[in-house]
């Protein structure tokens, strides 16, 4: 049992740890127009890859009735407050 357990916890501490991801986006809405700025959490996934943020944020965005214009970067925790007053109320949001 105790070989077990240390084998369980050798392998938990081998795993990394889910960095955080997040993406700043442009979005629309037509009749009548509304544009907005935001930054939202995606997949680790799609971290550094601007087309599979774009394939998880146009989904939720198109739920609100947005659309997705643009994914303009994806980046970690450490550019969330840089970009905090730019969202608005879009910061992480969607």
């Amino acid at each position: 049992m105790r070989l077990l357990l240390a084998a369980i916890l050798a392998f938990g501490v081998a795993l990394p740890a889910s960095a955080e991801c997040y993406a700043d986006y442009k979005a629309k809405q037509d009749s009548p127009l509304r544009l907005h700025y935001g930054v939202a959490q995606i997949s680790d996934g799609a971290c550094g890859n601007k087309g599979a943020a774009k394939g998880e944020l146009a989904p939720r965005l198109a739920a609100d009735g947005w659309t997705l214009l643009t994914v303009l970067s994806t980046f970690g925790p450490e550019g969330l407050g840089e970009r905090k007053a730019s969202a608005g109320e879009y910061f992480l949001r969607y």
